[in-house]
């Protein structure tokens, strides 16, 4: 079976001062035992890229209430009190990024572009200090990629050879951010012989995945 870690091997192939790309949409889809396993490793300096932080005591933001991320970039942090008193006080360096050019910036970085053109964010905040790139008269700004050193991801069922299927919408950030991790890391329900997952259910193929996650039993 590919590269099969407990939680806590997994954290420690994650060094401090890591970026992390985190799949997940308010902790649903996200590598929960993985997050935990973070934290109790004390994690330091950590750069998250991610849709959000979830809210306190859950996925992402048990991250952030440990003290583990430095550095985020997300689409929204609304419903994460921690997240916002934390930004205010200068110990994380927060840099929002619209939904949709997030993931567009994380495709690209997997697909091994050099940038996005969108309209988004035009004659707002987001534009300052943006390259600006006019194309058949129209102005877009150029959004940069986005790649990290390791991809968190949660699945509802992997493959000994590292083949991953999804739960309905938890599937959400996961498989692009799979493409933009250097080393992905998947944590599945279960680990399944391969020819369980039928190919055409398969959203993340096994030669993307370096490492499986086995969860501990409940």
């Amino acid at each position: 079976m590919k590269g099969a870690l407990s939680p806590q091997a997994a954290a420690e192939l994650i060094p401090d001062g890591a970026s992390l790309i985190i799949g997940g949409f308010m902790a649903v889809g996200s590598p929960q035992s993985l997050i935990d396993a973070l934290v109790a490793r004390r994690a330091r300096g950590l750069t998250v890229i991610a849709n959000d932080t979830a809210m306190p005591g859950k996925g992402i933001g048990k991250l952030i209430s440990a003290g583990a991320v430095t550095r985020l970039i997300a689409s929204h942090i609304g419903l994460n009190p921690e997240t916002q008193a934390r930004m205010i006080a200068g110990d994380i360096d927060v840099e929002l990024c619209p939904q949709g050019t997030l993931i567009e910036r994380i495709r690209a970085g997997g697909m091994g572009l050099g940038g996005v053109l969108t309209p988004t964010g035009l004659g707002t905040e987001v534009e300052d200090g943006k390259q600006v790139i006019e194309v058949d008269g129209q102005r877009f700004l150029l959004e940069t990629p986005l790649r990290a050193d390791f991809a968190l991801i949660g699945a509802w069922q992997a493959d000994y050879v590292g083949n991953l299927c999804y739960m309905l919408t938890a599937q959400n950030f996961n498989p692009m951010a799979a493409l933009a991790g250097r080393t992905v890391i998947a944590e599945p329900e279960s680990i399944v012989p391969v020819g369980v997952i039928a190919p055409d259910s398969v959203k993340t193929p096994g030669v993307l995945v370096d490492h499986l996650l086995v969860r501990p039993a409940h």
